[in-house]
Protein backbone atom coordinates (compact mmCIF):
# COMPACT_ATOMS: atom_id res chain seq x y z
CA UNK A 1 0.00 0.00 0.00
CA UNK A 2 1.36 3.70 -0.98
CA UNK A 3 1.55 6.28 1.18
CA UNK A 4 -1.13 7.98 -1.22
CA UNK A 5 -3.57 4.72 -0.46
CA UNK A 6 -2.87 5.41 3.02
CA UNK A 7 -4.00 8.70 3.25
CA UNK A 8 -7.48 7.83 1.26
CA UNK A 9 -8.10 5.03 4.04
CA UNK A 10 -8.96 7.73 7.13
CA UNK A 11 -11.12 10.74 6.85
CA UNK A 12 -9.77 14.24 7.06
CA UNK A 13 -12.05 14.52 10.35
CA UNK A 14 -12.07 11.62 13.06
CA UNK A 15 -12.48 7.92 12.24
CA UNK A 16 -15.33 5.84 12.04
CA UNK A 17 -15.20 5.46 15.59
CA UNK A 18 -14.51 8.90 16.35
CA UNK A 19 -15.60 10.53 19.50
CA UNK A 20 -18.76 12.78 19.84
CA UNK A 21 -16.41 16.33 18.96
CA UNK A 22 -14.33 15.11 16.13
CA UNK A 23 -18.19 13.69 14.66
CA UNK A 24 -19.40 17.38 15.05
CA UNK A 25 -16.26 18.43 13.52
CA UNK A 26 -17.28 16.31 10.29
CA UNK A 27 -21.17 17.55 10.28
CA UNK A 28 -20.11 21.40 10.50
CA UNK A 29 -17.67 21.32 7.84
CA UNK A 30 -20.00 19.21 5.26
CA UNK A 31 -22.86 22.07 6.47
CA UNK A 32 -20.35 24.79 5.52
CA UNK A 33 -19.38 22.90 2.41
CA UNK A 34 -22.94 22.24 1.34
CA UNK A 35 -24.23 25.96 1.71
CA UNK A 36 -22.46 26.51 -2.40
CA UNK A 37 -24.65 24.16 -3.44
CA UNK A 38 -27.07 25.70 -1.66
CA UNK A 39 -26.26 29.01 -3.25
CA UNK A 40 -26.54 27.32 -7.09
CA UNK A 41 -29.16 25.91 -6.56
CA UNK A 42 -30.80 29.60 -5.88
CA UNK A 43 -29.01 30.42 -9.38
CA UNK A 44 -30.38 27.64 -11.08
CA UNK A 45 -33.89 28.14 -9.72
CA UNK A 46 -33.80 32.04 -10.45
CA UNK A 47 -34.60 31.68 -13.64
CA UNK A 48 -38.28 30.40 -13.40
CA UNK A 49 -39.56 33.51 -11.41
CA UNK A 50 -37.14 36.19 -13.40
CA UNK A 51 -38.01 35.30 -17.04
CA UNK A 52 -41.81 36.06 -16.60
CA UNK A 53 -40.72 39.30 -15.43
CA UNK A 54 -38.78 40.74 -17.46
CA UNK A 55 -40.29 39.29 -20.04
CA UNK A 56 -42.83 41.92 -18.94
CA UNK A 57 -39.90 44.82 -17.94
CA UNK A 58 -40.87 48.27 -18.80
CA UNK A 59 -37.87 49.47 -20.21
CA UNK A 60 -37.05 47.94 -24.06
CA UNK A 61 -33.21 46.94 -23.18
CA UNK A 62 -34.06 44.64 -20.55
CA UNK A 63 -37.30 42.89 -21.79
CA UNK A 64 -36.74 38.98 -22.91
CA UNK A 65 -37.78 37.99 -26.00
CA UNK A 66 -38.83 33.83 -26.44
CA UNK A 67 -34.89 33.55 -27.60
CA UNK A 68 -33.04 35.56 -25.21
CA UNK A 69 -35.87 34.15 -22.61
CA UNK A 70 -34.87 30.64 -23.59
CA UNK A 71 -30.71 31.72 -23.22
CA UNK A 72 -31.43 33.15 -20.49
CA UNK A 73 -32.48 29.75 -18.53
CA UNK A 74 -29.93 27.43 -20.38
CA UNK A 75 -26.40 30.04 -20.42
CA UNK A 76 -25.91 29.31 -16.63
CA UNK A 77 -25.39 25.50 -17.37
CA UNK A 78 -23.57 26.49 -20.50
CA UNK A 79 -21.29 28.51 -17.84
CA UNK A 80 -21.58 25.51 -15.19
CA UNK A 81 -19.77 23.04 -17.88
CA UNK A 82 -17.05 25.58 -18.27
CA UNK A 83 -16.82 25.47 -14.58
CA UNK A 84 -16.41 22.03 -13.92
CA UNK A 85 -13.42 22.00 -16.51
CA UNK A 86 -11.83 24.78 -13.90
CA UNK A 87 -12.98 23.39 -11.09
CA UNK A 88 -11.36 20.10 -11.56
CA UNK A 89 -8.14 22.22 -12.10
CA UNK A 90 -8.72 24.19 -8.67
CA UNK A 91 -9.19 21.26 -6.75
CA UNK A 92 -6.03 20.02 -7.52
CA UNK A 93 -3.95 23.14 -7.67
CA UNK A 94 -5.55 25.20 -5.03
CA UNK A 95 -7.07 22.50 -2.75
CA UNK A 96 -10.32 21.89 -1.71
CA UNK A 97 -11.32 24.48 0.66
CA UNK A 98 -9.28 27.35 -1.28
CA UNK A 99 -11.23 25.85 -4.33
CA UNK A 100 -14.65 26.42 -2.09
CA UNK A 101 -13.66 29.49 -1.07
CA UNK A 102 -13.05 31.15 -4.50
CA UNK A 103 -16.27 30.26 -6.47
CA UNK A 104 -18.29 33.06 -4.52
CA UNK A 105 -15.97 35.20 -6.60
CA UNK A 106 -18.09 34.39 -9.61
CA UNK A 107 -21.40 34.47 -7.83
CA UNK A 108 -21.49 37.95 -6.27
CA UNK A 109 -19.64 39.18 -8.99
CA UNK A 110 -22.37 37.27 -11.33
CA UNK A 111 -25.25 38.66 -9.21
CA UNK A 112 -24.31 42.43 -8.80
CA UNK A 113 -23.87 41.84 -12.80
CA UNK A 114 -27.85 40.84 -12.82
CA UNK A 115 -29.11 43.32 -10.35
CA UNK A 116 -27.35 46.63 -12.30
CA UNK A 117 -28.01 45.19 -15.46
CA UNK A 118 -28.95 47.84 -18.25
CA UNK A 119 -29.21 45.16 -20.85
CA UNK A 120 -29.74 42.00 -21.88
CA UNK A 121 -26.20 41.19 -22.77
CA UNK A 122 -25.55 41.89 -19.21
CA UNK A 123 -28.12 39.87 -17.74
CA UNK A 124 -27.11 36.70 -19.98
CA UNK A 125 -23.18 37.76 -18.73
CA UNK A 126 -24.57 37.85 -15.35
CA UNK A 127 -26.15 34.41 -15.56
CA UNK A 128 -22.75 32.67 -17.46
CA UNK A 129 -21.16 33.93 -14.29
CA UNK A 130 -22.83 32.54 -11.59
CA UNK A 131 -23.30 29.44 -14.01
CA UNK A 132 -19.44 29.21 -13.55
CA UNK A 133 -19.54 29.52 -9.96
CA UNK A 134 -22.29 26.52 -9.99
CA UNK A 135 -19.74 24.25 -11.73
CA UNK A 136 -16.88 24.86 -9.32
CA UNK A 137 -19.34 24.38 -6.00
CA UNK A 138 -20.92 20.90 -7.60
CA UNK A 139 -17.47 19.41 -8.12
CA UNK A 140 -15.71 20.77 -5.62
CA UNK A 141 -18.08 19.79 -2.54
CA UNK A 142 -18.86 16.93 -3.19
CA UNK A 143 -15.26 15.98 -3.35
CA UNK A 144 -14.08 17.74 0.14
CA UNK A 145 -17.31 16.14 1.85
CA UNK A 146 -16.59 12.88 0.69
CA UNK A 147 -12.82 13.07 1.81
CA UNK A 148 -13.79 14.64 5.30
CA UNK A 149 -16.46 11.86 5.80
CA UNK A 150 -16.19 9.03 7.23
CA UNK A 151 -17.79 5.41 5.41
CA UNK A 152 -20.41 5.65 7.72
CA UNK A 153 -22.16 8.81 7.08
CA UNK A 154 -20.36 9.41 4.08
CA UNK A 155 -23.61 8.91 2.10
CA UNK A 156 -25.56 11.00 4.65
CA UNK A 157 -23.35 13.95 3.80
CA UNK A 158 -22.74 13.40 0.37
CA UNK A 159 -26.34 13.13 -0.46
CA UNK A 160 -26.88 17.00 1.36
CA UNK A 161 -25.41 18.47 -1.51
CA UNK A 162 -28.38 17.74 -3.88
CA UNK A 163 -30.54 18.46 -0.79
CA UNK A 164 -29.24 21.96 -0.39
CA UNK A 165 -29.15 22.21 -4.48
CA UNK A 166 -32.78 21.46 -4.55
CA UNK A 167 -33.53 23.72 -1.33
CA UNK A 168 -32.22 26.38 -2.97
CA UNK A 169 -34.69 25.66 -6.51
CA UNK A 170 -37.48 24.59 -4.37
CA UNK A 171 -38.89 24.66 -8.10
CA UNK A 172 -38.79 22.05 -10.93
CA UNK A 173 -35.84 23.26 -13.89
CA UNK A 174 -38.57 22.18 -16.48
CA UNK A 175 -41.89 21.84 -14.39
CA UNK A 176 -43.44 25.13 -15.28
CA UNK A 177 -42.90 24.65 -19.37
CA UNK A 178 -44.32 21.13 -18.81
CA UNK A 179 -47.43 21.92 -16.85
CA UNK A 180 -48.10 25.07 -19.35
CA UNK A 181 -48.02 22.38 -22.27
CA UNK A 182 -50.44 20.27 -20.40
CA UNK A 183 -52.49 23.35 -19.73
CA UNK A 184 -52.46 23.94 -16.02
CA UNK A 185 -53.60 27.34 -15.11
CA UNK A 186 -51.30 27.54 -12.27
CA UNK A 187 -48.24 26.34 -13.70
CA UNK A 188 -46.49 28.59 -10.60
CA UNK A 189 -48.10 26.51 -7.97
CA UNK A 190 -47.51 23.28 -9.47
CA UNK A 191 -43.70 24.22 -10.01
CA UNK A 192 -43.63 24.94 -5.64
CA UNK A 193 -45.52 21.33 -5.14
CA UNK A 194 -43.05 19.63 -7.22
CA UNK A 195 -40.12 21.83 -5.61
CA UNK A 196 -40.85 20.95 -1.81
CA UNK A 197 -41.85 17.23 -3.02
CA UNK A 198 -37.96 16.95 -4.47
CA UNK A 199 -36.51 18.26 -1.25
CA UNK A 200 -38.92 16.08 1.48
CA UNK A 201 -37.85 12.99 -1.25
CA UNK A 202 -34.04 13.96 -1.45
CA UNK A 203 -33.51 14.73 2.37
CA UNK A 204 -35.08 11.00 2.67
CA UNK A 205 -32.49 9.63 0.43
CA UNK A 206 -29.90 11.09 2.72
CA UNK A 207 -31.31 9.70 5.75
CA UNK A 208 -31.66 5.88 4.63
CA UNK A 209 -28.20 5.90 1.84
CA UNK A 210 -26.10 4.78 4.18
CA UNK A 211 -29.02 1.96 5.01
CA UNK A 212 -30.38 0.81 1.75
CA UNK A 213 -27.13 1.52 -0.46
CA UNK A 214 -26.07 3.20 -3.73
CA UNK A 215 -27.42 0.48 -6.13
CA UNK A 216 -30.75 -0.70 -4.62
CA UNK A 217 -31.36 3.56 -4.70
CA UNK A 218 -30.16 4.11 -8.30
CA UNK A 219 -32.26 0.86 -9.69
CA UNK A 220 -35.48 1.89 -7.34
CA UNK A 221 -35.11 5.54 -8.58
CA UNK A 222 -34.72 4.55 -12.12
CA UNK A 223 -37.69 2.14 -12.02
CA UNK A 224 -39.94 4.89 -10.76
CA UNK A 225 -38.73 7.80 -13.41
CA UNK A 226 -39.51 5.07 -16.24
CA UNK A 227 -42.82 4.66 -15.10
CA UNK A 228 -43.90 7.98 -14.24
CA UNK A 229 -42.30 9.19 -17.85
CA UNK A 230 -44.40 6.38 -19.82
CA UNK A 231 -47.42 7.49 -17.84
CA UNK A 232 -46.91 11.04 -18.69
CA UNK A 233 -45.86 10.35 -22.20
CA UNK A 234 -49.50 8.34 -22.46
CA UNK A 235 -51.24 11.14 -20.84
CA UNK A 236 -50.04 13.80 -23.63
CA UNK A 237 -51.28 11.10 -26.32
CA UNK A 238 -54.25 10.67 -24.78
CA UNK A 239 -54.96 14.39 -24.65
CA UNK A 240 -53.74 15.63 -28.16
CA UNK A 241 -57.21 14.95 -29.67
CA UNK A 242 -58.96 18.16 -29.34
CA UNK A 243 -59.80 20.94 -26.96
CA UNK A 244 -62.21 18.80 -25.17
CA UNK A 245 -59.88 16.88 -23.94
CA UNK A 246 -57.60 19.67 -22.47
CA UNK A 247 -56.81 20.05 -18.71
CA UNK A 248 -57.93 23.16 -18.18
CA UNK A 249 -58.13 22.43 -13.71
CA UNK A 250 -56.93 24.48 -11.66
CA UNK A 251 -54.06 22.49 -9.03
CA UNK A 252 -55.07 21.61 -5.42
CA UNK A 253 -58.85 22.06 -6.00
CA UNK A 254 -60.93 20.31 -3.06
CA UNK A 255 -62.10 17.24 -4.26
CA UNK A 256 -66.07 17.20 -4.41
CA UNK A 257 -68.19 14.20 -3.99
CA UNK A 258 -69.26 14.23 -7.94
CA UNK A 259 -68.15 12.14 -9.84
CA UNK A 260 -65.11 13.49 -11.82
CA UNK A 261 -64.87 14.27 -15.37
CA UNK A 262 -62.25 12.11 -17.75
CA UNK A 263 -60.84 15.36 -18.38
CA UNK A 264 -60.02 15.74 -14.73
CA UNK A 265 -58.85 12.38 -14.50
CA UNK A 266 -56.15 13.13 -16.93
CA UNK A 267 -55.26 16.07 -15.39
CA UNK A 268 -54.47 14.28 -12.13
CA UNK A 269 -52.71 11.47 -14.54
CA UNK A 270 -50.02 14.84 -15.85
CA UNK A 271 -50.20 15.65 -11.97
CA UNK A 272 -49.43 12.21 -10.30
CA UNK A 273 -46.75 11.09 -13.30
CA UNK A 274 -44.73 14.36 -12.54
CA UNK A 275 -45.08 14.49 -9.06
CA UNK A 276 -43.71 10.62 -9.05
CA UNK A 277 -40.65 11.32 -11.70
CA UNK A 278 -39.54 14.25 -8.95
CA UNK A 279 -39.82 11.83 -6.05
CA UNK A 280 -38.10 8.81 -7.95
CA UNK A 281 -35.39 11.36 -9.21
CA UNK A 282 -34.83 12.71 -5.63
CA UNK A 283 -34.35 9.45 -4.30
CA UNK A 284 -31.62 8.36 -6.79
CA UNK A 285 -30.65 9.87 -9.62
CA UNK A 286 -30.45 13.41 -8.34
CA UNK A 287 -27.98 13.07 -5.18
CA UNK A 288 -26.13 9.62 -5.72
CA UNK A 289 -24.05 10.32 -9.38
CA UNK A 290 -22.43 13.47 -7.25
CA UNK A 291 -21.38 11.02 -4.16
CA UNK A 292 -20.34 8.38 -6.44
CA UNK A 293 -18.33 10.59 -8.51
CA UNK A 294 -16.66 11.96 -5.19
CA UNK A 295 -16.03 8.41 -3.91
CA UNK A 296 -14.71 6.42 -6.70
CA UNK A 297 -11.90 8.42 -8.49
CA UNK A 298 -9.07 7.83 -6.71
CA UNK A 299 -6.68 11.24 -5.31
CA UNK A 300 -4.35 11.56 -8.30
CA UNK A 301 -6.97 11.57 -11.16
CA UNK A 302 -9.96 12.98 -9.19
CA UNK A 303 -9.38 16.66 -10.46
CA UNK A 304 -9.54 15.43 -13.79
CA UNK A 305 -11.71 12.65 -13.74
CA UNK A 306 -14.78 14.67 -11.87
CA UNK A 307 -13.90 17.69 -13.85
CA UNK A 308 -14.95 15.13 -16.63
CA UNK A 309 -18.04 14.32 -15.37
CA UNK A 310 -19.29 17.74 -14.10
CA UNK A 311 -18.55 19.01 -17.38
CA UNK A 312 -20.53 16.14 -19.01
CA UNK A 313 -23.21 16.87 -16.46
CA UNK A 314 -23.77 20.15 -17.14
CA UNK A 315 -23.51 20.31 -21.07
CA UNK A 316 -26.16 17.79 -21.28
CA UNK A 317 -28.02 20.03 -18.79
CA UNK A 318 -27.66 22.84 -21.12
CA UNK A 319 -28.73 21.07 -24.05
CA UNK A 320 -32.04 19.55 -22.65
CA UNK A 321 -32.88 22.93 -21.08
CA UNK A 322 -32.14 24.90 -24.45
CA UNK A 323 -33.82 22.24 -26.67
CA UNK A 324 -36.84 20.72 -25.11
CA UNK A 325 -39.24 23.00 -26.37
CA UNK A 326 -38.00 21.99 -29.84
CA UNK A 327 -37.87 18.16 -29.24
CA UNK A 328 -41.11 18.22 -27.62
CA UNK A 329 -42.20 20.02 -31.28
CA UNK A 330 -40.59 17.94 -33.44
CA UNK A 331 -41.41 14.16 -31.29
CA UNK A 332 -44.83 16.07 -29.88
CA UNK A 333 -44.94 15.82 -26.20
CA UNK A 334 -46.00 12.28 -26.05
CA UNK A 335 -42.96 11.37 -28.04
CA UNK A 336 -40.05 13.52 -26.02
CA UNK A 337 -41.57 11.70 -22.52
CA UNK A 338 -41.11 8.12 -24.22
CA UNK A 339 -37.63 8.89 -25.44
CA UNK A 340 -36.84 9.96 -21.91
CA UNK A 341 -38.48 6.43 -20.75
CA UNK A 342 -35.92 4.85 -22.94
CA UNK A 343 -32.98 6.43 -21.48
CA UNK A 344 -34.09 5.65 -18.13
CA UNK A 345 -34.63 2.15 -18.87
CA UNK A 346 -30.73 1.67 -20.09
CA UNK A 347 -30.24 4.06 -16.50
CA UNK A 348 -31.38 0.98 -14.94
CA UNK A 349 -29.50 -1.70 -17.06
CA UNK A 350 -26.29 0.41 -16.35
CA UNK A 351 -26.76 0.35 -12.63
CA UNK A 352 -27.54 -3.14 -12.53
CA UNK A 353 -24.56 -4.40 -14.96
CA UNK A 354 -21.45 -1.57 -14.66
CA UNK A 355 -22.66 0.45 -10.70
CA UNK A 356 -20.58 -1.21 -7.68
CA UNK A 357 -21.87 -1.04 -4.05
CA UNK A 358 -19.63 1.79 -2.56
CA UNK A 359 -21.74 1.75 0.89
CA UNK A 360 -19.65 1.24 4.20
CA UNK A 361 -16.43 1.06 2.15
CA UNK A 362 -13.45 2.89 2.68
CA UNK A 363 -11.83 5.21 -0.34
CA UNK A 364 -9.15 3.11 -0.29
CA UNK A 365 -11.24 -0.09 -0.47
CA UNK A 366 -13.45 1.49 -3.26
CA UNK A 367 -9.86 2.15 -5.09
CA UNK A 368 -8.79 -1.07 -4.43
CA UNK A 369 -12.26 -3.12 -5.99
CA UNK A 370 -11.27 -0.89 -9.76
CA UNK A 371 -7.83 -1.81 -9.45
CA UNK A 372 -8.32 -5.56 -8.99
CA UNK A 373 -6.93 -5.46 -5.74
Amino acid sequence: MTPEDQEETQPLLGPSGGSAPLSRRVFLAAFAAALGPLTFGFALGYSSPAIPSLRRAAGQALRLDDDAASWFGAIVTLGAAAGGVLGGWLVDRAGRKLSLLLCTVPFVVGFAVITAAQNVWMLLGGRLLTGVACGIASLVAPVYISEIAYPAVRGLLGSCVQLMVVTGILLAYLAETIFEKAKFKDSSLASVIVGTIQVLFTAMAALIMDKAGRRLLLTLSGVIMVFSTSAFGAYFKLTQGGPSNSSHVQLLTPISMEPASASVGLAWLAVGSMCLFIAGFAVGWGPIPWLLMSEIFPLHVKGLATGVCVLTNWFMAFVVTKEFSSVMEVLRPYGAFWLASAFCIFSVLFTLSCVPETKGKTLEQITAHFEGR
